[in-house]
This record gives C-alpha cells, sequence and structure tokens, in this order.
C-alpha cells in the first residue's frame, strides 16, 4: 500500500491487486508461475486503460519483489524497485542495474546477508534502513521517502 501511494503521489498511474487465493481474489497459490502471469495480466489491463506507451514501473514487496523480478524479465519495465526481496526463499532472477532494492537490516524472514550475497554478482547498490525489520513497522515513511526521493527528476 505504501508504494502504490507513493507512486499515485508522484503522479503514476498506481494499480495494486492481489495475487491469486489472496484476499478475495480467486485461485491458488503457485509459487511464482501463475503470480508472474497475474502481474502480466495487470500490466496488459493498464496498457488497455490507458495506453501502450504507458510507462511501467513494476515494484513488489517479499514474494511480491521476487514476482515483479520475474516479469520484469518479460515486461522490461522502465523502472523496478524491490522491498525486502524474497532472496534465498525463492531464485530471485538478476535484475537491471538500476533497480532500486531497499531492506532492513534486522528482516527476521529474509536475511540482509541473503540479499547482499545475490546482490553483490550483480554490483547492484542496496538501500539498507539501519533496525528495520521485513515489514518495515514504524519505518514506511522512510520507505515512501526513499522511493519518492529516487524518482524525482526521473521522467514516468
Amino acid at each position: 500500500m505504501t508504494l502504490a501511494k507513493a507512486y499515485a503521489e508522484l503522479g503514476c498511474v498506481a494499480l495494486r491487486f492481489n495475487f491469486r487465493g489472496v484476499g478475495a481474489s480467486a485461485g491458488e497459490f503457485t509459487g511464482g508461475a501463475g503470480e508472474e502471469q497475474d502481474l502480466i495480466a495487470v500490466v496488459n489491463y493498464a496498457r488497455e486503460q490507458f495506453g501502450d506507451d504507458l510507462p511501467v514501473l513494476l515494484s513488489g514487496f517479499s514474494f511480491g519483489g521476487y514476482v515483479a523480478a520475474r516479469a520484469a524479465q518479460h515486461l522490461h519495465p522502465q523502472h523496478l524497485v524491490l522491498a525486502a526481496p524474497a532472496v534465498g526463499r525463492f531464485a530471485m532472477p538478476t535484475v537491471a542495474p538500476d533497480t532500486l532494492v531497499i531492506h532492513g537490516e534486522q528482516d527476521e524472514v529474509v536475511p540482509l546477508a541473503d540479499v547482499l550475497e545475490w546482490a553483490r554478482p550483480q554490483h547492484l547498490p542496496i538501500v539498507v534502513l539501519p533496525q528495520a525489520g521485513h515489514f518495515f513497522h514504524g519505518r514506511l515513511t522512510q520507505l515512501r521517502d526513499i522511493v519518492q526521493r529516487h524518482f524525482r527528476g526521473v521522467e514516468l
């Protein structure tokens, strides 16, 4: 929700949805492949609604970051943002070098060491929030501010 609000405040069309089987959505969890198709379907819907020239900015939190990284391989978004990506829990793909990765120093679900190990061979920088856990409790405003500062002055 925080990321969707951050993008809306930047003037972007922001679509937030539940993957299959989450909340009131239909379907069952597939571990990534089906959820990737869900995300691709949402992007295709946005393009139908707002035009094919709509810039695509994908982002995801935890498992959603894994799905966004997978979908980015097919959608080739202009920008990718991953918050607490589920590195080590799923086979995270390589991402574009300008991907914004934000992670909590004290993430109790996805250890920072795992994210560093994944990012190291890609020479991918990571924004680390000291003392933040996986859900960024008490730090969501800071998470929003980091994302918004990243995109200030960038054509979206």
